[in-house]
């Protein structure tokens, strides 16, 4: 794993310092003078540092840091979720069981590999329980709506991002030991098919392909980003336990159920009447606007995988 680890490592910074430098030469282009789509890609580059350096930080110090990093990103997640909801007082109860209770309970479980709780952890039982301690609250006040939120929070901000640790839980045989490249190759295809999509809907986008949803998401954005994403992930299958063909099945999969749930992210972004989720990265809006695409490729990659590939230890 080590050998593989340094080869990525070394490809992820080598595209960082181009993507640098070309962000670089279009601003001398422009003359340094502000440039709203040149600021904001090179407003992107220095988000991506960033959060390369954070992740690469909690890889090297292994599977308990990369836990933490996890639960920390569903409870940013979770809370600008929440933050744009429709709440009220009575949901005082819920929202404790949802933030203090659930949520390190999911990461917990990931943490002692108890795959049989925790596939069904928030789907059924916070499904049920959450409403009985909204109900508790006392306020019928848009009570169906209301519960429906906080269980759609929890559902999308802890249990889909939790499927990103999860998938060090899996026993692929001859991979053993290398699930943390497994988790930087669905991170690195999903993420790049969101760039890719920016990119080329800038250079050739023409039709819109979801104007009430995401005005700047084109046909040819999201044609051109799915085809180069899904390539990377073909090209990257040496870090993976599956062939070049199925990396690329594999990342088709994901970078469609990533676009779909942009859509649908930002349909409830439309709903509550903001552009962004949050402001927390710069560049990239709240935490949810980076992850919005991982939220919905996550489960279905991990289950996939576990189905055809392997199973919990």
């Amino acid at each position: 794993m080590a050998h593989d680890t340094l080869i990525l490592s070394s490809i992820i910074l080598g595209l960082l310092v181009l993507a640098s430098v070309v962000g670089f030469v279009l601003k001398m282009r422009a003359d340094f003078a502000p440039h709203a789509v040149i600021d904001n890609l090179n407003a992107r580059i220095k988000a991506w540092w960033v959060m390369i350096a954070v992740l690469g930080l909690a890889f090297a110090l292994g599977r308990t840091a990369v836990i933490l990093l996890f639960l920390g990103i569903s409870f940013y997640a979770l809370r600008e979720f929440i933050t744009l909801a429709p709440t009220r007082r009575g949901d005082y109860f819920a929202l404790l069981i949802a933030f203090y209770v659930a949520l390190p309970l999911q990461y917990w479980l990931i943490a002692i590999d108890w795959y049989g709780l925790l596939s069904i952890l928030i789907p059924v039982y916070g499904f049920l329980l959450l409403p009985i301690f909204a109900a508790l609250g006392g306020d019928t006040t848009r009570f169906l709506e209301r519960t429906s939120t906080v269980q759609w929070g929890v559902m999308i901000a802890v249990y889909c991002i939790s499927a990103v640790p999860s998938l060090m839980l899996l026993n692929i045989p001859g991979y053993e030991g290398r699930n943390l490249l497994l988790i930087a190759w669905l991170v690195l295809v999903v993420q790049s098919s969101d760039v890719l999509q920016y990119v080329c809907g800038k250079l050739l986008g023409r039709h819109k392909i979801a104007p009430a949803l995401s005005p700047s998401k084109t046909v040819e954005g999201f044609v051109g980003g799915v085809a180069l994403a899904a390539l990377l992930g073909a090209a990257l299958y040496w870090i993976t336990p599956f062939s070049p063909w199925h990396a690329l099945l594999l990342a088709l999969l994901v970078t469609f159920l990533g676009f779909a749930g942009g859509l649908v992210m930002s349909a409830i972004k439309r709903d509550r009447g903001v552009k962004d989720w949050g402001s927390m990265i710069e560049g990239h809006g709240g935490m949810l606007d980076r992850l919005d695409s991982i939220c919905f490729a996550a489960p279905i990659f991990f289950h996939v995988v576990r189905y055809y590939w392997g199973a919990p230890a």
